[in-house]
């Protein structure tokens, strides 16, 4: 099998997705005269990740027009930037993990998650903690006491956390090592510098093809993992039947997308989110029909960023997660 260059294919894919920062695909055409549809579009930032595929259905395949909705998808770059365009009300909405939410509710209401994105499934992981090829790492049991590479503060080391204390590992056992950019960690996992690491889907498959092992991922404790579609307060309090036709627009897109998952593969790389070299080598996963993540599952994640410190006090639930706007 020929080596891919792992180096110039993430960072492409970084500098692209940057590049795509001056512009803003536009949303599908306004509806038939006969449609209502809301003058403002919704506004929202999609980072480079599979988590978004069902809002660029929905753009294709004219769902957001079908459910007279405006939307501007706006590509960005990373988690800090969207963090910082949904803090300054210039986005309406993203893709995120629950712990953002959380972070941006400590004070005060000002996001609330109004769908599950992706979840993991005991087929489908989202992520996995992987083994470089040049370290003698071969099974869960060898990562006792080995720096796993992880960004800290986030659903990465929340999950590194859970999933090897899932699998009987004390605290004392479970090793971490703060490597932020996922460029990074997988260049060094890919030189050995780095032993094992954390990286999401498509680029756990990219490194696989460069002799990277696959150690532990979230299928084996699926209820830990999960993305969501987050809005600001503040456009769910002003504009809720935009959130909810768009909301009506994904269930469609996510029911186009499990009934033929292979008719999407080249928007995925349309939109820069995998790489050309894996074409024939990565198939969309399923997506999760309408539902918002537990009570139990929102628990669980603000006892341990409370336990790490990322949090003074609990998040209420109800105040962050709000079903009521899912189709019927």
């Amino acid at each position: 099998m020929v080596k891919i260059n792992t180096r110039v294919i993430v960072m492409g894919l970084w500098i692209i997705a940057s590049t795509l920062l001056a512009g803003c695909q536009t949303a599908s055409p306004p509806g038939s005269p006969n449609q209502s549809v809301d003058a403002n579009p919704l506004r929202i930032a999609v980072l480079p990740v599979i988590d978004t595929l069902p809002m660029y259905v929905a753009q294709k395949e004219g769902l957001f027009e079908k459910h007279a909705v405006k939307v501007e998808l706006i590509p960005i770059a990373s988690a800090p930037e969207r963090d910082q365009l949904i803090a300054s009300g210039r986005v309406d909405g993203m893709v995120n993990e629950a712990l953002s939410t959380a972070f941006f509710n400590k004070e005060r209401v000002e996001a609330q998650v109004v769908r599950y994105a992706r979840v993991a499934t005991s087929e489908h992981a989202l992520f996995s903690i992987l083994a470089a090829a040049k370290s003698d790492l071969q099974s869960v049991e060898d990562l006792k006491g080995i720096e796993v590479g992880i960004s800290q503060g986030t659903v990465i080391e929340y999950l590194t956390d859970r999933l090897l204390q899932m699998e009987g590992f004390s605290k004392e056992e479970i090793r971490t090592i703060a490597v932020p950019k996922i460029s990074d960690r997988m260049n060094l996992l890919e030189t050995g510098e780095l032993k094992a690491g954390m990286l999401p889907e498509p680029l756990t498959t990219l490194a696989k093809v460069n002799g990277a092992r696959l150690i532990l991922d979230d299928s084996a404790h699926p209820e830990y993992s999960f993305s969501t579609i987050t809005f600001r307060k503040e456009v769910i309090d002003e504009n809720p039947e935009a959130v909810r036709k768009f909301l009506q627009a994904i269930e469609d897109a996510v029911g186009l997308i499990n009934q033929q998952p292979a008719k999407y593969n080249d928007l995925l790389i349309e939109q820069k989110v995998v790489p050309p070299a894996l074409k024939d080598q990565f198939s969309v996963p399923p997506f999760a029909a309408a539902g918002v993540p537990s009570q139990a599952q929102w628990d669980d994640m603000i006892a341990w960023a409370i336990e790490k410190g990322l949090l003074e006090q609990a998040v209420a639930y109800g105040d962050s997660v709000n079903a009521s706007f899912l189709p019927k």
